[in-house]
């Protein structure tokens, strides 16, 4: 299987990004879950919290490797094509997890920056992109775990679309992102 993606199927690079972020993002939601566990001021909990912000900036960094390799990259065909009223939907539900891709973990780096905190990245320090402002950093928060709720949502939607695909359509929208396939 070739690096790039060709008209039939995704490369090893789109297929790798793909799979890879999202055992990013699950091990995202799974620390900022797991955090409620654990009593405030506790070590675990502190633990998780840098692992939620570490990993969500990770999401952050390859978003723009993938969609680096998407503009370089030719979007396979789906077999066979899709109903037209389908098609809309589909860029639609890609464009919103991009947005959450990028939109969720720069939120949080505004609300680290604006609470005045340090923004933690495996041993680095990241830099401030706003001056302390807690009201603001607040609202962003707000928007942040909305972008999160959103996310669930947005996640199981298109993992249902995959799976609708793969079963009732039965057309290659599924084969063409799984590892391993020809």
């Amino acid at each position: 299987m070739n690096w790039k993606n060709t008209p039939p199927r995704y490369g090893r690079l789109s297929i790798g990004l793909h799979w890879l972020m999202l055992i990013l993002i699950a091990a995202v939601y799974a620390c900022i879950e797991l955090k409620g566990n654990f009593p405030k001021g506790s070590d675990t909990r502190e633990l998780l919290k840098q692992w939620h912000f570490m990993l969500g900036l990770s999401v952050f960094a390859l978003v723009w490797l993938r969609l680096l390799a998407r503009a370089l990259s030719p979007t396979p065909a789906i077999e066979p094509p899709l109903p037209t009223w389908q098609a809309l939907p589909a860029k639609l539900m890609h464009l919103a997890l991009y947005a959450l891709m990028i939109g969720a973990p720069l939120a949080g780096w505004l609300i680290l920056s604006g609470a005045g905190k340090p923004i933690p990245f495996f041993g680095l320090e990241l830099p401030a992109l706003i001056g302390p402002d807690k009201e603001l950093a607040g609202q962003i928060k707000e928007l942040h775990e909305l972008a999160g709720t959103a996310g669930y949502w947005l996640i199981g939607l298109h993992a249902i679309a995959g799976l609708y695909h793969h079963y009732v359509a039965r057309d290659n929208t599924l084969t063409r992102m799984l590892p391993g396939r020809n």
